[in-house]
């Protein structure tokens, strides 16, 4: 038999512990289906990186899954591997079979769930919360009990189902905003409350309905939750959930947690994950997209080439990325003295301005940003006397 504690005290060495949801929760936005080998290199490079927990599947699903699942087991990976659960031993027995260490027991926890989902009572909810953790932890393993929109539910009642599953043998509460109704304000007080009158440990699963996934899900951090629920870029359902990289990146630079995760790696674990859901990574995509460190504007490119940290919150290496400074239409001048002086031009600032000119116009025209080779010709062309000033 299994013994939790050791999960329970390799995890506790950490000041923010991820659970990443990738393989499951992403797997369940519509169109994303990933081959068995993929999932195996995913949670591979979720494990390289430093996430401590892959919620690997829903074994009571059984076939390809259940089989991905005892796959993932296999690896022997440092990370601690999680099946999800609905609240009953038959799903449960599944996630044992495959041997995880650890299981997510889920429950309906808000009213409009109990009354016109499941059609039963809040003392039905908890009896099953009980049978179910009860039953699990006489397997040894460690026990997530996952409250179902809980951003909808009875404060009090919340409460009362943290307590029970606490009671029964749980090792921490995922509060779990369903449908993404919460916002930071009551995330944080939310948090706090269950965390003062229950006394466990709490996991913020958020979803992004509002756009709101990350903020949410850092206040209820600030609010004393350990444990996050996340997946690479945020898919998931509908509108996805808490993307692993925005919540490690801000735990590091906004809260200044000591994470340990390897950034380096982002882009790349990013990609593979994209390429796997057939989805391409949109420009402006936080902490991973190709424009978090290109720059364009004049005023800013001007104050990156003086001192990087006038744009940039951190260095593009940090994620794996590089900077990129854009000629287009909102360049300056002097970002075109210094992209020519990369090719051994040197202009003065009246040749700048006449040759930016004719960027702006060109970029306008093509309704593009340039090239740095493009920008040369157009040096080359003003030096030959094919491009000259259109101000009077």
């Amino acid at each position: 038999m299994k013994d939790s504690s050791k999960i329970l005290n390799k995890l506790n060495q950490y000041p923010l512990v991820i659970c990443d949801t990738t393989l499951r929760d992403g797997e369940q936005s519509a169109g994303i289906v990933f081959a068995n080998l993929e999932k195996l290199r995913i949670a591979k490079l979720l494990d390289e990186i430093g996430v401590q927990q892959i919620e690997a599947g829903i074994p009571a699903m059984g076939g390809d899954e259940k089989k991905a699942v005892k796959q993932i087991v296999g690896l022997g990976l440092d990370a601690s591997i999680l099946g999800w659960n609905r609240a009953n031993k038959e799903d449960i027995a599944h996630s044992i079979d495959c041997g995880v260490d650890s299981v997510a027991i889920s429950m309906s926890s808000s009213d409009i769930h109990i009354q016109h989902k499941l059609m039963k009572s809040r003392e039905w909810v908890l009896d099953k919360i009980t049978e179910a953790v009860e039953y699990a932890k006489a397997h040894g393993v460690y026990i997530s009990a996952n409250a179902e929109d809980a951003s909808r539910a009875d404060p009090d009642f919340l409460i009362t189902f943290a307590k029970t599953a606490k009671e029964a043998g749980a090792n921490r509460f995922r509060y779990c905003d369903t449908i993404g109704m919460l916002e930071p304000r009551r995330s944080y007080d939310d948090i706090k409350r269950i965390i003062e009158h229950a006394k466990i440990d709490v996991e913020m699963h958020t979803h992004n309905d509002f756009g709101m996934a990350t903020a949410n899900a850092i206040a209820g951090v600030q609010a004393g939750a350990k444990y996050v629920s996340t997946t690479v870029l945020g898919i998931g359902e509908r509108t996805g959930n808490s993307p692993l990289e925005e919540i490690a990146m801000t735990a590091k630079h906004i809260l200044k947690m000591d994470v340990h995760f390897d950034t380096t790696r982002f882009r790349e674990v990013s990609e593979y994950v994209a390429s796997a859901a057939s989805r391409t990574i949109p420009g402006w995509k936080p902490i991973v997209g190709e424009n978090c460190f290109a720059h364009e504007a004049g005023i800013h490119t001007d104050g990156v080439i003086k001192y990087l940290s006038n744009y940039e919150p951190y260095t593009p290496e940090e994620v794996g990325l590089k900077r990129k400074i854009v000629i287009g239409k909102h360049s300056g001048r002097h970002t075109v003295k210094q992209m020519l002086a990369k090719y051994g031009y040197e202009v003065d600032d009246e040749a700048a301005g006449i040759i930016l000119e004719s960027v702006r116009a060109n970029s306008i025209a093509l309704k593009r940003s340039l090239t740095e080779k493009e920008l040369v010709y157009m040096y080359l062309d003003y030096k030959a006397g094919l491009v000259a000033s259109t101000k009077e």
